[in-house]
């Protein structure tokens, strides 16, 4: 092979491999500092929604655990680190993840720095996750838009599980 040649292999490694640390760099400023699609939701979530149609929505099914009746008082955390840990639910969003100004800060590889908030709306409690690299799963479903939680429905957060009760 011409010494042009292997030049040009080498040069090509070399932005092939730069590519690479940009893209692990990026995804670790998003982890630490929260992507810009966390920012938006948040500011989306945090505006009033004009009112719907006539059409009023289904109320939420309760599960098979669940007692019908009276709102969720406290959020307690069922597995995990931070087993046992209760907080009460006084209608302030609550957010959950790494970072150290969150609500539950929990100390889980698979979880995200900012991972996911609960917050009160219309009488009930919603989930909605923040963009984690790992997703945030309500019972067995996983979360892509704010969802209510019922009480008695695991939330799942890397190996942390959080509970909503009465």
């Amino acid at each position: 092979m011409s010494p042009f040649t292997l030049t040009l292999i080498k040069l090509a490694f070399l932005a092939v491999l730069w590519l690479f640390v940009i893209a692990a760099v990026g995804v670790i400023r998003a982890d630490l500092f929260g992507s810009k699609a966390a920012t938006k939701a948040a500011q989306r979530a945090s505006q009033p929604r004009p009112p719907r149609a006539a059409r009023q929505p289904k109320p939420p099914r309760q599960p098979r655990g669940a007692q019908p009746g009276g709102a969720p008082t406290k959020l307690v955390v069922v597995q995990g680190e931070r087993a046992g840990t209760v907080i009460d639910l006084t209608g302030v969003p609550i957010t959950i993840g790494r970072a150290n100004d969150a609500t539950l800060v929990v100390t889980d590889d698979y979880a995200s720095s900012r991972h996911a908030r609960l917050y009160a709306q219309d009488g009930q409690w919603i989930v909605e996750d923040l963009g984690s690299t790992n997703g945030t799963y309500l019972g067995r479903t996983k979360v892509s838009r704010p969802m209510p939680v019922p009480p008695g429905v695991p939330v799942r957060i890397g190996k942390t599980v959080i509970e909503l009760r009465k």
